[in-house]
């Protein structure tokens, strides 16, 4: 098996990123410090909003720790060709908000966001 350089991971990241174009991946961070602060009910939050609001095209996913633990419960949001923005100091109402404004109307939600750009999630 032939061995995978940087340039040819990034390349291929790429390639299965335009694969995918259109769509919205939505991480949340389910950690032991994100499932203590709330991650549970954030998740559920993001479940219920998209069987409610649907969005075609919507991938929800979990991870664990993403190393902010005083700023969860988080979740990440990447639009396909955009940079993914870190959402933090969640609850169920700021779920539902990200998802109506950043995952359907693809508007940011500045308000709760730590970053933009500094992780890909797929």
């Amino acid at each position: 098996m032939e061995r995978l350089d940087p340039v040819k991971l990034g390349k291929l990241h790429d390639e299965l990123r335009e694969r995918r174009a259109g769509e919205v991946t939505i991480v949340v961070h389910m950690g032991t410090c994100g499932i203590a602060s709330g991650a549970e009910e954030v998740l559920r939050a993001v479940h219920d909003a998209a069987t409610e609001m649907g969005g075609s095209g919507v991938v929800i996913k979990t991870s664990g720790c993403a190393g902010l633990c005083s700023r969860e419960p988080m979740l990440t949001v990447e639009v396909a060709g955009e940079a993914p923005v870190k959402y933090v100091n969640l609850d169920p109402a700021k779920a539902r908000r990200i998802y109506s404004e950043h995952v359907l109307e693809r508007k940011p939600v500045s308000d709760y966001a730590v970053g933009a750009g500094c992780e890909r999630i797929h």
